[in-house]
């Protein structure tokens, strides 16, 4: 599907056998989801290769799944439910290709976040548009290929 800066990782839709996969990768992130077979069976889980094993994944969910802000609008495109990168590859492009993968199919995506990974979404041209005013302090961003 696309590849990252790292020219043996490969970026594709994750399978029923990948699961397994994108949840250890999900939590050696310390990130949880109840989303993940869902999204796999719909095909809205992505997985990054190098070598038939999984380095990264990223999790989408409908956007009518998820409670969104007044400031986060519209119906069209899906939601970040996770992304994350094994910690040894972190750094080389497998999260940029986990994302541009996503929203190459989508064309919009939102996404909640806590302020001390901003820097990665910003780097990736989201825009943050709600200052984190629920009770989880989170930030809310949104990124379209439509802009």
């Amino acid at each position: 599907m696309s590849a990252s800066g790292d020219p043996n990782v490969v970026v594709r839709e994750a399978t029923v056998e990948a699961e397994l996969d994108v949840r250890r990768v999900l939590d050696g992130a310390m990130l949880e989801t109840d989303a993940v077979s869902d999204a796999v069976a719909r095909g809205d889980a992505f997985v990054a290769v190098d070598d038939e094993r999984v380095v990264g994944a990223l999790v989408l969910v409908p956007l009518d799944d998820v409670a969104l802000p007044e400031a986060v609008g519209g119906d069209v495109g899906m939601h970040v439910d996770a992304v994350a990168v094994r910690r040894r590859r972190r750094g080389r492009g497998v999260g940029r290709a986990l994302v541009s993968a996503a929203l190459d199919r989508e064309r919009r995506l939102t996404v909640a976040f806590d302020p001390g990974v901003r820097a990665f979404y910003d780097a990736l041209g989201f825009d943050v548009v709600d200052e984190g005013t629920g009770s989880d302090g989170r930030l809310w961003a949104e990124r379209s290929l439509n802009r």
